[in-house]
């Protein structure tokens, strides 16, 4: 693969591997039940998921538009950093993404807990229940708490995460900080933007859909809070790894 470097090359084939093992072996629940990221309070889930939901997609659209950004900006990226800074970098936002995500899950779960254990509903009971089924819940649940409350107290237990949108969030972060003047373009909204401008728009609409649940680019499952938690990570580490003292920090 000429015009990529060798950390981005290794990222796509592995990504790339993944994505044809999830639809090949196990009609598509096997890959998923062990490697997607599920909410820690799930039966599901496994330490191991926090990386390996990284390398996981949920169609031929989600991987095709990760796999383009993290070549044209994970190179760009490598190139200045060097492999082993890479690394640390584009796994530390993928961290920081799915830590934010878990987070959030964590306060939309607990409300809708704590609304039922102080209506004298067992937690034990609770967390019974949500494991029988997928989406399973009490019908007598909706007399403590309306069905929006109840359908996001179900549904942070049932969610799945997977994707590597959060660490190449923190790659366009990146890039934008290294090159803020390269100019970029939506293929549906073809004006150049300068990265500088183009980049914090891209976070800017993330964090509108996290605050509305109004989906304006992306699909309505997506994990906007991830893709934030992403972008943040990068930031706070390349404002440590200031531009004058890349050369100073380069790992090799």
């Amino acid at each position: 693969m000429r015009g990529i470097t060798d950390t981005v090359k290794h990222l796509l084939i592995i990504n790339v591997l993944m994505f044809i093992g999830t639809y090949a072996i196990g009609q598509n629940e096997l890959f998923y039940s062990l490697f997607a990221l599920f909410f820690p309070g799930n039966d599901l889930f496994q330490p191991w998921q926090v990386l390996t939901h990284m390398f996981m997609h949920g169609g031929i659209q989600h991987i095709l538009f990760n796999m383009l950004a993290l070549w044209m900006f994970g190179t760009a990226v490598e190139q200045v950093f060097g492999k082993k800074k890479f690394i640390f970098f584009y796994f530390s936002a993928g961290l920081g993404a799915a830590g934010l995500q878990i987070a959030y899950l964590y306060f939309k779960f607990n409300s809708g807990l704590n609304t039922l254990i102080a209506s004298g509903f067992g937690k034990d009971q609770v967390i019974e229940v949500l494991a029988s089924s997928y989406n399973r819940y009490d019908t007598r649940w909706l007399e403590v708490m309306d069905m929006t409350q109840l359908e996001s107290f179900v549904g942070a237990f049932n969610t799945t995460m997977v994707g590597a949108s959060g660490a190449i969030m923190g790659i366009l972060v990146a890039f934008g900080m290294l090159f803020p003047n390269s100019k970029l373009m939506l293929i549906f909204f073809p004006v150049p933007v300068k990265a500088k401008y183009f980049i914090p728009g891209i976070i800017a609409l993330d964090l509108f859909s996290a605050l509305t649940g109004v989906s304006i680019f992306s699909p309505s499952n997506t994990a906007y809070v991830a893709h934030i938690g992403g972008a943040l990570t990068g930031f706070l580490m390349m404002y440590f790894w200031k531009k004058d003292q890349f050369d100073k920090y380069r790992w090799n």
